[in-house]
C-alpha cells in the first residue's frame, strides 16, 4: 500500500507543476518533498516524474497514479470528515492559551495539522503569560495552555482539575553579543565564568525565575539591566547591543532577531520545560486530539520529565 502523504506530494506536484512551488503550497521544503517523492517512485517501482530547469512533469505512470491517487485522497477525505462527526470533531471552538515564545516558535505548525485534519473546529488563541494559563484552564476561559516551569525555582502546584503534560524539554544558554570573549569555544561554561559580567536580569521577581535569577548571582553575574516584564526579544536586543550577557532557553537564542552569540552552560542544570494544561475529567474530542498532535511534534520531551514539569498539588 503507498503512502497516502506521498500520494498527495505527487498530485500536488502535478497540480503545481513544479516541486518547489508544490513545496510551497504543502509546508514542505523542496529536498524534503523531493525525497518524499523518491520514496513514492522506489515504492511503486516506476519512474513518475521528469524533472528540468523548467519543473516537473508526470510520465504516463506518473499520469496513471495521480488519477487513482485522486479517487483514494478523495475518499480518505469522506472518511475523516464522517469519523470527525462520530467523534465529535466536526464543529465548536478550540480555545487555547499560550506565552509569546510557545505562541510564535511551538504553537503555529501544531495548529496548521489540527486545522488540517479537523477544519470544522474553530480556533480561538489567548496569550497568558505563565503561570496564568493553569487558572485560565481551570476556570474554564480556555480548554488547554502552553505554559512553563524553570529548574531551579519552587515548584508550581496544580488546582486539582487540571493535568499537565510536558511536551518539550530545554537547556538554558547564555547569549552575549557577537564576538563577546564568552561566546568562543565549543566547551560548556562553568557558571563560575559568569563571575563579573553585566547580566541583563529577567523578571527576577516572577516565580519561575526566580531560581535562576539566584544561581546566577551565586556565580556571581553582576546585575547590569533589569528587564521588569517578561520579554525576550527584548532581552535578546539589549545583548546584541553589547549592554549585558543573559541566560535564557535555547529556543529563545535559536531564534533571536537580533544577533546573538551562544554557549552552553555547565552542568547543564538550568532548564526550561514546556508543559500543556487541560482540565483533567473532561471529556473533550478536540483537546484530545490537539494533546496528540503536541506529542508527535515533541514526543522526545519526556526524557526530563521526572522533576521539571508543573505538579499537582496533593
Amino acid at each position: 500500500m503507498y503512502d497516502p502523504t506521498r500520494l498527495a506530494a505527487l498530485v500536488a506536484v502535478a497540480e503545481a507543476g513544479s516541486i518547489t512551488r508544490a513545496a510551497e503550497r504543502l509546508g514542505y521544503t523542496p529536498p524534503a518533498l523531493s525525497q518524499q517523492l523518491a520514496k513514492l517512485e522506489r515504492e511503486t517501482g516506476a519512474t513518475l516524474l521528469v524533472r528540468s530547469h523548467r519543473g516537473a512533469r508526470l510520465t504516463d505512470a506518473g499520469e496513471l497514479l495521480v488519477a487513482r491517487a485522486r479517487r483514494i485522497l478523495d475518499e480518505m477525505e469522506r472518511a475523516r470528515h464522517e469519523l470527525a462527526r462520530l467523534a465529535g470533531l466536526s464543529g465548536g471552538t478550540l480555545r487555547l492559551g499560550t506565552f509569546p515564545t510557545a505562541g510564535i516558535h511551538l504553537l503555529p505548525p501544531v495548529l496548521s495539522a489540527f486545522r488540517r485534519a479537523h477544519p470544522d473546529v474553530e480556533l480561538a488563541v489567548a496569550n497568558y503569560e505563565p503561570p496564568d494559563g493553569i487558572s485560565a484552564v481551570a476556570a474554564g476561559e480556555v480548554d488547554l495552555a502552553l505554559t512553563h516551569t524553570y529548574v531551579p525555582a519552587a515548584l508550581v502546584p496544580l488546582p486539582s482539575s487540571v493535568s499537565a503534560e510536558p511536551v518539550l524539554v530545554e537547556e538554558l544558554v547564555l547569549i552575549t553579543a557577537p564576538g563577546h570573549v564568552l561566546a568562543g569555544g565549543s566547551a560548556r561554561l562553568p557558571l563560575s565564568g559568569l563571575a563579573g559580567q553585566p547580566l541583563i536580569s529577567m523578571a527576577p521577581d516572577l516565580p519561575a525565575r526566580q531560581g535562576v535569577e539566584a544561581a546566577l548571582a551565586r556565580a556571581g553575574a553582576t546585575p547590569s539591566v533589569l528587564v521588569e516584564t517578561p520579554g525576550y526579544a527584548l532581552v535578546c536586543a539589549l545583548v546584541s547591543a553589547g549592554l549585558g550577557v543573559a541566560v535564557v532557553p535555547e529556543m529563545v537564542a535559536a531564534t533571536a532577531a537580533t544577533p546573538v552569540g551562544t554557549r552552553r552552560l555547565e552542568p547543564g542544570e538550568l532548564r526550561r520545560t514546556i508543559s500543556v494544561v487541560h482540565r483533567s475529567a473532561e471529556a473533550a474530542p478536540a483537546v484530545d486530539a490537539f494533546r496528540a498532535l503536541l506529542r508527535a511534534a515533541f514526543g522526545r520531551a519526556g526524557q526530563h520529565r521526572h522533576d521539571s514539569g508543573p505538579h499537582r498539588e496533593s
